[in-house]
């Protein structure tokens, strides 16, 4: 797992990766924000949850992404099966290239 976090943090844009569990727990992770790994673990299970149980009720599931946007930065989350993909990323960043990475490496995730 932390192989794919390391080269997905190699594409331009990206400041780090990580894997949180449904329970917020961290299962690996490759942060270089300076942002604890905990937190944002937190944070991810929180806004899945959130997401997971809106898209239910309006009958759009499954969930399979979600992008939250700052002035500071963007966080892409993305259900990878055994837990959330969680990648954190610059303000100004090549949209259509960081999605594609995102789901090379989900895809990997998955098939593990």
């Amino acid at each position: 797992m932390y192989e794919i976090l390391e080269e997905l943090n190699k594409t331009q844009g990206i400041t780090g990766s990580m894997i949180v569990g449904q329970d917020g727990i961290v299962i690996a992770a490759d942060l270089h924000t300076g942002i604890q790994d905990e937190t944002v673990g937190a944070m991810a299970s929180a806004i899945c949850t959130s997401v997971h149980k809106s898209l239910e009720k309006i009958k759009l599931t499954p969930f399979r992404q979600v992008t939250v946007e700052a002035s500071q930065g963007k966080i892409f989350l993305t259900d990878v099966g055994i837990g959330t993909l969680v990648v954190t990323t610059e303000s100004q960043v090549n949209l259509g290239l960081v999605r594609l990475e995102i789901k090379n490496a989900s895809n990997r995730l998955r098939n593990r």
